[in-house]
């Protein structure tokens, strides 16, 4: 009986297969549709020449040498100052140790130095024992005072040196080219000057007048640098812009201030400035002559260059002479 249900339940089952069952097909997707669809062939495109490819990167690279020389040359360069920046943080701990004050004055023409010259003398100084100061227009009330009266408010105590980014010769060379001051005003500023810089000395302040010279091509180059830079852009002013058209104002100004005002107590020193680099280095230079400071390394070169470095008095001598070759001043 049992073996009877059992077969007859075996014949009712379907035969199975061996062969793995298939699902039904999905119907294609759209997406599916378009993909399958058989597609346009493109257009060529037509390859750069081997050549030129070759010509672009070995372009892009000589670019890329030439930065690198460039950033090369300037570490070069920076690190040459580096021996005169230790002096001069001698020189600091001298006027710091004997309570010196020392006034040093940074003047000539837009684009011809000064500032980045400041910026390398005290890189690495005391900041508690030095000030940059570069003063904005007067006020009113600053108008109605004794001229000198704001620089005054600046000078060192003791143990300090100050360096101004232009100073009172503003009324010497800016101020009546533009005409900021009345002719009286610039008469009074040049006859006083002198007794009052002597005063100073007298009284035991170092002082020193560093004048940067450039020349009209080379003022061009750095104004057109400064216009298409943007790091730099701000440094130019409508008063550079105008500098180049007032250039023969400018140094008939020079020749009167360098003629008026350099004497032996408060001599100028003219300093050529077309090579910035040898110009700070001689400028520091000069700033280390001016001290008879201790441990000053005596390997070390601190004698001015004769062909950047002149004086104020030989340069109006220079002035001159040029005047009566071309019939007026070059510089």
């Amino acid at each position: 009986m049992l073996v009877s249900e059992l077969a007859d339940a075996t014949a009712a089952e379907p035969p199975s297969s061996t062969e793995p069952t298939t699902p039904p097909e999905a119907p294609a997707s759209p997406e599916t549709a378009v993909s399958s669809a058989p597609t346009a062939p493109l257009e060529p495109v037509a390859p750069l020449e081997s050549a030129d490819i070759i010509e672009q990167l070995e372009a892009e690279l000589e670019a890329e040498r030439q930065k690198v020389k460039q950033l090369q040359r300037r570490s070069a360069r920076e690190s040459q100052l580096e021996p005169y920046q230790v002096e001069l943080l001698k020189l600091q701990r001298h006027l710091e140790k004997h309570g010196q004050r020392m006034i040093v004055l940074f003047e000539g023409r837009d684009a011809a130095g000064k500032g980045g010259t400041i910026r390398r003398v005290t890189r690495y100084m005391n900041v508690k024992h030095y000030r940059v100061v570069a003063l904005s227009k007067p006020t009113d009330v600053e108008r109605s005072q004794w001229y000198l009266q704001r620089y005054v408010a600046q000078f060192p105590r003791g143990g300090e040196m100050v360096l101004f980014d232009r100073s009172w010769y503003n009324r010497a060379m800016v101020e009546p080219v533009f005409g900021f001051c009345t002719d009286e005003e610039h008469e009074n500023f040049m006859r006083g000057v002198v007794g009052f810089e002597k005063d100073l000395v007298r009284q035991g302040t170092v002082l020193l007048k560093l004048y940067f010279s450039v020349t009209k091509k080379e003022q061009l180059r750095r104004f057109d640098r400064r216009r298409h830079d943007p790091l730099r852009q701000w440094k130019l002013s409508e008063v550079d812009v105008q500098a180049q058209d007032r250039w023969d104002d400018f140094t008939d100004a020079k020749y009167e201030m360098l003629r008026r005002t350099h004497t032996s107590v408060t001599p100028w020193t003219v300093i050529r400035s077309g090579d910035k680099h040898v110009a700070r280095i001689n400028a520091m230079r000069v700033m280390l002559g001016a001290v008879d400071y201790d441990d000053r390394d005596t390997s070390l070169n601190f004698v001015p260059d004769t062909d950047i470095v002149v004086s104020g008095s030989h340069e109006v001598e220079l002035m001159e002479a040029d005047r009566i070759r071309r019939g007026k001043f070059r510089h």
